[in-house]
């Protein structure tokens, strides 16, 4: 099974524009993610994330699981919240 980068790519950018619509207080360059197996959690993260591999493999989680329907309005990452921070600050190191 392979990877579709630019549609998921296409997807992360539909769900920020339709946030930078509705949700005033996500920075410019930043989308709204929410994270978490069963709570979930709302984290705003610089899009520069989405072309990293690491955060591609949750883009795909997230797809397969729920597909291009969230259940919280926005990018829903069906991940484990810490094993989420420990990513980003990863990343946030770069």
């Amino acid at each position: 099974m392979g990877i579709r980068l630019p549609s998921m790519i296409h997807h992360a950018k539909q769900v920020l524009k339709l946030q930078s619509k509705n949700q005033r207080d996500v920075p410019k360059g930043h989308i709204a993610v929410y994270v978490g197996e069963i709570e979930k959690t709302r984290f705003v993260v610089p899009i520069s994330y989405l072309k990293h591999p690491s955060f591609m493999v949750l883009l795909s989680r997230s797809e397969e699981e729920f597909g291009f329907n969230h259940p919280m309005g926005g990018l829903t990452i069906p991940c484990d919240e810490d094993a989420f921070v420990h990513l980003t600050s990863r990343l946030h190191a770069f």
